[in-house]
């Protein structure tokens, strides 16, 4: 199965633009807040966008006035999904006014006038340009290095206006996921709240591979999964529209970058603001494909008012800790030939605290484990824990994928089996405190993974020691129901040398015997030098 190939990575070391823009732009930052410059900056790229779109197809229509067409018509926009966006909004307007100290209160009023005119964006953008505390004439000249992202650059020859709109669509996709992970990378621990790293989500995706079909992520952050996986649908020929997402997010600041996220890539999505776990906005659905990055070792989920849900089949999860009440909560919200994939931390593998261990056993017993990644350090901004990814499938025999579509077809018989992924020594630093998993990083997780599910194209599986293992339920029972990789791939198989062992272990004595003598020249050298300034040892 082919890797689909990311066009960022989370440092900027392959883009070229992007980390230029983020330079200047972070440069007019001044004292402010990353967490606070971040809805400035973001916000004036998704207005940008919009208006840049907009007077695309204003142009277009403008030059088919003969023909009928009214470049002021609000419905010609809607039916091409474009924003309509008002004059006051209009991107020439709020730059030809970026010097005045009134700029604030302009960007304010563009942006209520685009919510008031567009109800899908109610609520969303930010609108706080105006206050006090917000330097005027920074704002200013942000506006200003936001006006050189050129998302309406001119056509090849024979390339339409849907492949101009295209190109600004992954130009906008671009710079604003560029912007998102280094505000996650400024922020430090608070930035896992809206941001997964982009490798994480792909080995998600490219593991679970929604094609067609449901998918949901009740705590989706800023929306990452969700433009994985339109990503990952592109690259292999396939429609977003084959895929209806649902989402939830709890934190209304990130809820709202989620929705911009979305809306700048043109991805429908029903995605709820509230508390997944105390008023479930998706109470009925039984998504095909589960993809997730929930808070680790949440503590103030507030577990003791849910002691009786419904959710909790395998065990009530501790109060103090809802990782458990994660997984069943996925669980819960599955189709019978549903698909989960998750980070966790990777305490969630061993746990016997607080009846963990007897939800972890309930869960194992009940065939729902597919598989377990354990991932290297260092992957993530907001959090030095180790984690893993579990993968959980409600039905392991031989089915089609939930889409519809799949992979490639039918799925072999995995009852009573579960593959696990020691993926620790993967990855590359790209600076001094951070890793990001390459592409051939990825195809050998997802690789391992599709061979033994028995995917077409993915060829035949084989464990290989240190790296993948297929194990049966009496397996893990004998490990005391833990899931931790290492405990079952085992250790890497040392390369034969092609050297014969006795002539090995003659010229490794041979070696340590030259070592031993010259330990003894310096010895004496060193008790010589002693000696000579008074403080050789007496016999």
């Amino acid at each position: 199965m082919a890797i689909t190939k990311d066009k960022t990575n989370d440092t900027g070391a392959n883009l070229g633009f992007e980390a230029k823009l983020w330079a200047a732009a972070d440069a007019l930052r001044n004292n402010m807040d990353a967490a606070e410059y971040k809805h400035v900056v973001l916000g004036l790229i998704f207005l940008k966008y919009i208006s840049d779109a907009f007077e695309a197809k204003h142009t277009e229509l403008d030059a088919q006035r003969a023909e009928g067409a009214d470049p002021e018509d609000r419905d010609e926009y809607r039916a091409a999904s474009i924003f309509w966006v008002p004059r006051e909004a209009r991107w020439q307007h709020l730059k030809a006014s970026a010097p005045q100290p009134t700029i604030g209160t302009l960007v304010d009023d563009a942006m209520a006038a685009i919510e008031r005119d567009n109800p899908s964006l109610k609520g969303v953008l930010p609108k706080d340009f105006g206050r006090a505390g917000l330097d005027k004439q920074r704002l200013g000249q942000i506006i200003n290095l936001v006006s050189d992202i050129a998302f309406n650059s001119p056509l090849p020859a024979g390339e339409g206006p849907g492949v101009r709109a295209d190109r600004a669509k992954d130009t906008l996709g671009r710079v604003y996921e560029y912007f998102l992970a280094r505000f996650a990378s400024a922020e430090g621990k608070s930035g896992g709240q809206f941001y997964t790293p982009s490798s994480v989500v792909r080995v998600l995706v490219e593991m679970l591979a929604p094609y067609k079909g449901r998918v949901y992520d009740p705590c989706c952050g800023s929306g990452g999964m969700f433009v994985s996986s339109e990503k990952f649908i592109e690259a292999h020929s396939g429609r977003i529209g084959d895929i209806s997402i649902y989402g939830q997010e709890s934190n209304y600041t990130t809820w709202r970058l989620a929705k911009m996220n979305l809306a700048i890539r043109g991805i429908d999505a029903q995605i709820a603001h509230g508390d997944t776990f105390h008023r479930d906005a998706h109470p009925d659905l039984k998504a095909d494909y589960v993809l997730a990055n929930p808070p680790f070792n949440d503590s103030d989920w507030r577990g003791e008012l849910l002691k009786d849900d419904k959710r909790w089949v395998y065990g009530a999860p501790p109060a103090g800790n809802a990782n458990y009440a994660w997984v069943q909560h996925f669980i819960h919200h599955l189709a019978p030939t549903g698909l989960a994939g998750f980070v966790l931390a990777n305490g969630s593998m061993s746990s016997n605290q607080s009846g963990e261990g007897e939800i972890r056993k309930a869960i194992i017993e009940a065939d729902l484990v597919d598989c377990m990644v354990a991932l290297p350090g260092q992957l993530f901004y907001s959090t030095q824990i180790p984690v893993c990814l579990w993968f959980l499938r409600r039905d392991k025999r031989h089915l089609p994928s939930p889409g519809g579509r799949g992979v490639g077809g039918e799925v072999r018989d995995r009852r009573g089996e579960t593959l696990f992924i020691d993926a620790r020594k993967l990855g590359t630093l790209v600076d001094r405190t951070h890793r990001e998993l390459t592409d051939a990083d990825l195809a050998r997780i997802a690789g391992a993974y599709h061979a033994w599910r028995g995917d077409k194209g993915a060829g035949a599986y084989t464990d290989v020691p240190g790296f993948c293992m297929a194990a049966r339920l009496d397996d893990i029972r004998k490990h005391g129901h833990v899931l931790t990789p290492g405990r079952y791939v085992g250790a890497e198989a040392a390369e034969d040398d092609g050297e014969l062992f006795e002539e090995k272990m003659a010229r490794l004595a041979a070696t340590l015997h030259e070592q031993q003598t010259e330990a003894a020249k310096l010895d004496a050298a060193i008790a010589a030098n002693l000696k000579e300034l008074g403080y050789g040892l007496s016999k």
